[in-house]
């Protein structure tokens, strides 16, 4: 997934080179084993409950607060797990709401790709969010949304889902009033709008280097516009098979889903659709900026040698007029040995004669379009 996080035994990165992930289950090893990665972050449970009239939030909650808030009432709840080192936590989290060991399983193991998976009584879906610390980096999100309960995993802190939380807080907008198929969107919602920004930054640097590329193409073009495809193509396979993971939300018909919640599902699929055009444009115009700046290079090498071509053909019939008058046969020994050795303007009548050889084959050149308008003023940059 083009990730750069520091793990050694799953992403090894290399000069901005990604390399495949490692699975740290050993071959052979039975299904749902949990192994937690040891350089993952410290485990830490956020637990909101709300209604249309009440709110509740606990933070760092254990074990037993959580089992304690999970059979109080039929409030909606939503079990916010960041960081996923602490593996029993998680079983035990498993148990709690019946999750199956193999979906625990794909939670820990950070290389799934966008899908949903529906169990007896819940939905396990995943998702790719761009990290909120760095640029075009992403990580993997898990949620499994059951009969009013919503647990999400998520590898670290720092997310793009406060505003959801400020509004269930304060209880602006329907967020409130709604179900956890609707929350459930609500995240998604968040998740696909955060690569927004991402892509117009990128398509600012597009600007930037298309300005480069046609004044001033230089190698550092090139090395930043394959920085901006590499990242274009993490976004892509992020991005790509969350439009299938929607579109089988919306194509289910289980009682978890309401019908009314499909028409937000409809919309955020119709933001990925939107993203995956804006990704596709933008490789296109990566790939063409790199083909303007090669034919550029291209374009400045031959008017370099143009221009070195020009003055080796204007300085041949000069070396060999040089060359003719350098070779000094004795006059006194023949009158047709180079009479102009002994004349008074023999100096001067070789250098007007090299002149205006130069002169004449610039004059040619010029009549015959060789120049390429080198010479024009109207060429010339303005300041």
């Amino acid at each position: 997934w083009g990730n750069k996080m520091a793990r050694p035994k799953t992403y090894r990165v290399k000069k901005g080179k990604h390399y495949p992930i490692k699975r740290r289950s050993a071959p052979g090893a039975a299904p749902g084993t949990l192994i937690a990665d040891p350089e993952a972050h410290e485990l830490e449970a956020r637990v909101i409950t709300y209604s249309g009239e009440t709110f509740e939030e606990v933070v760092d909650a254990g074990i037993e607060k959580i089992r304690e808030i999970r059979f109080k009432s039929d409030q909606v709840l939503w079990l916010d797990i960041v960081g996923l080192r602490d593996v029993a936590f998680i079983q035990q989290i498993g148990e709690l709401f019946g999750l199956h060991r193999l979906a625990l399983e794909d939670v820990i193991n950070l290389h799934q790709r966008p899908k949903v998976e529906e169990y007896n009584d819940y939905f396990f879906v995943t998702a790719r969010t761009l990290l909120a610390q760095k640029g075009n980096e992403t990580e993997q999100v898990s949620f499994f949304l059951g009969k009013n309960f919503l647990v999400s995993f998520q590898e670290k802190k720092g997310d793009c889902f406060e505003p959801l939380r400020k509004r269930l807080r304060e209880g602006k907008g329907l967020i409130r009033e709604t179900k956890e198929d609707h929350l459930l969107y609500a995240l998604l919602d968040a998740i696909i709008d955060n690569y927004f920004p991402a892509l117009e930054r990128i398509g600012e640097e597009l600007e930037v280097c298309e300005d480069a590329v046609i004044t001033n193409p230089e190698p550092s073009v090139t090395q930043r516009l394959h920085s901006l495809k590499r990242n274009l193509l993490t976004l892509r396979r992020a991005i790509w098979p969350q439009r299938e993971m929607l579109n089988a939300l919306i194509r289910d018909d289980s009682p978890l889903i309401r019908p009314q919640t499909h028409i937000y599902l409809r919309d955020c699929y119709d933001h990925v659709i939107q993203l995956m055009d804006m990704i596709e444009t933008y490789r296109e115009i990566a790939s063409g900026l790199l083909d303007i700046y090669l034919s550029s290079i291209s374009n400045r090498m031959n008017e370099i040698m143009k221009v070195l071509t020009i003055i080796a053909t204007i300085f041949i019939p000069l070396s060999f007029i040089t060359g003719l008058y350098g070779m000094n046969f004795n006059y006194s020994a023949s009158h047709w040995n180079m009479p102009e050795l002994n004349w008074r303007y023999g100096y001067p009548f070789a250098l007007m004669l090299m002149i205006f050889t130069a002169v004449g084959l610039l004059y040619y050149f010029k009549r015959k379009g060789w120049l390429g308008g080198l010479f024009d003023k109207k060429d010339q940059p303005k300041e």
